[in-house]
């Protein structure tokens, strides 16, 4: 997690990571940044720009060969999100690839992130509400996410377990809890073991 933006009426309120991060040196890096909007956000222009800004900024720091967007973005806010996105990809170096975290319901029929100018959507597997059911049944028959862009990884969390996931996925996990060592062995072990 590099940074948090928040847009609350005109304002663009961006707070970086405070935590330091201790990874080795030979460590590849993706920048995360949240945005998290309110109902009253304006989401003009200047609120687009200094986000932008704030993500362009982390994707140039060293070691970061991906950024990542992580915006639950309502009906009324996707217009934003698609511009962010477009203006993103302008000012980020070709080479540095565009992820966003999307709602399960995003890769199913909700299918409006397809003309993104994104690399990858990373379904996000928990905390979701309406359409679990459906989502847990998709994937237990065997069937994929219908948006391309959704089948190359999975988001997860430690706190809801999965009993069957698709193999051969980037696979992002988060943790409610500190890390340590013996915590990430033992789940990427489980990782390796899908099937």
């Amino acid at each position: 997690m590099a940074a948090t933006i928040r847009l609350q009426a005109d304002a663009t309120i961006i707070r970086p990571r405070f935590q330091p991060l201790l990874v080795p040196d030979a460590a590849k890096l993706v920048s995360v940044v949240r945005i998290e909007a309110d109902s009253r956000a304006e989401l003009n222009r200047s609120q687009l720009e200094r986000s932008v800004g704030a993500i362009v900024e982390t994707g140039s720091w060293p070691r970061v060969r991906a950024v990542q967007v992580d915006f639950d973005a309502t009906l009324s806010q996707r217009d934003f999100y698609r511009h962010l996105l477009i203006e993103l990809r302008r000012q980020l170096p070709p080479a540095i690839p565009i992820s966003i975290t999307a709602l399960a319901s995003w890769c199913m029929d909700d299918d409006w992130i397809s003309a993104l100018p994104i690399d990858e959507a990373v379904p996000m597997l928990f905390r979701m509400s309406a359409g679990t059911h459906q989502v847990v049944a998709r994937l237990a028959s065997g069937k994929d996410f219908r948006s391309p862009l959704c089948q190359g990884s999975l988001g997860i969390s430690t706190d809801e377990r999965w009993s069957t996931l698709p193999a051969g996925r980037r696979v992002y996990i988060f943790h409610t809890k500190p890390w340590d060592q013996k915590t990430e062995l033992a789940l990427l072990r489980e990782v390796r073991q899908w099937r």
